[in-house]
């Protein structure tokens, strides 16, 4: 349930409504005055704030005023006498939620407390989704970790004994290996699932710019700070934050997360008030922390702060076996965003992707599937459509060295070579045939193998068919 935070001097009032809010399920905390319930609020916010008017050294309404300076969007309900009820609709005015006349029934007060209770939460909720929408690693959709290869079965069940725990996670990986997916993953496993899951690139920002957007400012803070803004620690209150490539941050904000880490609290830009905060942080970076610390640029006590619980990904190339299943994957997605039935790789196709390096892990491997779904006039995507993009990348291929038992130069007698009986165009055919063979086929990896562009491999092989020098299946 909720947390409320009761204000009233009168301590047979404070226990009567703690004791009614106590019956719903709320947990409920107590303050006798205005500086007692400011000194609460910033070891951690509440949910809702119900407040007296009239009290000694700070009234509800210089209350309502500091309150809505810490947190304009923490909804407050004001307790009134008849005779003050001007002094509510002023509350009002300012800021408050509703009001309530002592006396007052325990449904009255129930009733006006759910309102205002549901009103704070679709106005979390709202500011959330907005955050989460303009960050585009915010809104990247949720994929489940794909893969039966002994690694990813490893992966997945350290992932699953790290999502039960509420420690900071730090994912390591090349890029494009699913670091952002393992972290939504783990949030998504964890107990923190019903709430927030925000995340920001520190690499896309100005140091500056993400120091506002991690912690927020208060108005006025800068140039354009026009009202008070939350960051993203306050919006993920309960729940998790991504920090993406974090060895991007600067020294400076390396010790503010640092304090965050260690103490759980934080100020926003322009203001000197310390904010508590329940938020699990999962780091990534494609970079190693442990070089960047040695080398001086990555601060040595922050990486043991974050390295709590350590999760490695392993690149594309490790996992081949999971490259069929992946790409069926992908293209399923793609037809579901689309609409439309799902299209697949035929033999040829699959061994293409299975003997590409993937440098750019499975990002590059999503890539080409949507690519080829989009583009393909065909329900079964052939080889020759996928063949040039992986050439456009610039990778290798896996393929068999010519100069191992297999190879091309095992298969050439030297007899032929020697005696006089071949042209040198008779060597050449036997040559590129032999490869083919070698590759089963495989146009891509013959041509890389033979040193020409496949180009060059498929004019040489149409004019031999032509000529009638090989056969129409080669």
């Amino acid at each position: 349930m909720s947390k409320i935070l009761v204000v009233d001097d009168k301590e047979m009032m404070r226990d009567s409504v703690a004791t009614i809010l106590s019956r719903r399920g709320h947990t409920v905390w107590s303050a006798a005055h205005g500086d007692a319930a400011l000194e609460r609020m910033s070891k951690g916010m509440p949910d809702l704030v119900v407040t007296d008017l009239q009290m000694p050294r700070m009234n509800g309404l210089e209350l309502l005023g500091e309150i809505k300076d810490l947190d304009d969007q923490v909804p407050v309900i004001v307790m009134t006498a008849f005779g003050t009820i001007e002094t509510a609709v002023e509350a009002m005015k300012i800021g408050a939620f509703d009001y309530v006349t002592k006396p007052f029934s325990g449904d009255e007060l129930v009733i006006a407390i759910d309102r205002a209770i549901e009103h704070g939460r679709l106005v979390k909720e709202n500011q959330v989704l907005k955050v989460a929408a303009t960050s585009p690693t915010g809104r990247a959709p949720s994929h489940p970790m794909v893969g039966q290869t002994p690694s990813m079965c490893s992966l997945k069940q350290h992932l699953d004994r790290i999502a039960d725990s509420h420690g900071t996670v730090l994912v390591t990986g090349e890029s494009g290996s699913g670091k952002e997916v393992a972290a939504r993953a783990i949030h998504q496993a964890s107990p923190r699932s019903g709430m927030p899951f925000l995340a920001i690139n520190c690499a896309a920002l100005s140091a500056s710019l993400l120091e506002s957007e991690l912690f927020g400012h208060e108005k006025g803070a800068f140039t354009g700070a026009d009202k008070l803004r939350k960051g993203r620690f306050e919006l993920a209150e309960g729940g998790t934050l991504l920090l993406d490539e974090i060895s991007e941050i600067g020294p400076d904000l390396q010790a503010k997360l640092l304090r965050v880490l260690q103490e759980r609290c934080f100020e926003r830009v322009g203001s000197s008030k310390s904010l508590s905060v329940d938020v699990r942080v999962i780091a990534t970076t494609n970079r190693d922390l442990q070089k960047e610390v040695a080398e001086g640029r990555f601060r040595e006590d922050l990486f043991f702060r974050l390295n709590v619980l350590p999760l490695a990904m392993p690149p594309l190339r490790d996992r081949m076996e999971d490259v069929p299943v992946l790409a069926q994957h992908f293209l399923d997605l793609v037809a579901s965003r689309e609409g439309r039935e799902s299209k697949r790789f035929d033999d040829d196709a699959i061994s293409s992707l299975c003997h590409y390096r993937w440098p750019g892990n499975v990002r590059e491997l999503q890539n080409i599937c949507e690519r080829a779904s989009v583009l393909s006039s065909s329900d079964v995507i052939n080889a020759e459509l996928i063949e040039p993009w992986l050439v456009a990348s610039g990778a290798d291929v896996i393929e068999t060295p010519v100069n191992e038992p297999g190879g091309v130069s095992a298969m050439l007698e030297a007899s032929r070579i020697c005696d006089g009986t071949f042209t040198l165009e008779d060597i050449e055919r036997e040559a590129i045939l032999a490869t083919l063979a070698n590759n089963s086929g495989h146009r891509q990896r013959s041509a890389k193998a033979l040193g020409i562009g496949v180009r060059t491999l498929g004019l040489k092989l149409k004019k031999w068919k032509q000529s009638s020098l090989i056969e129409e299946t080669v």
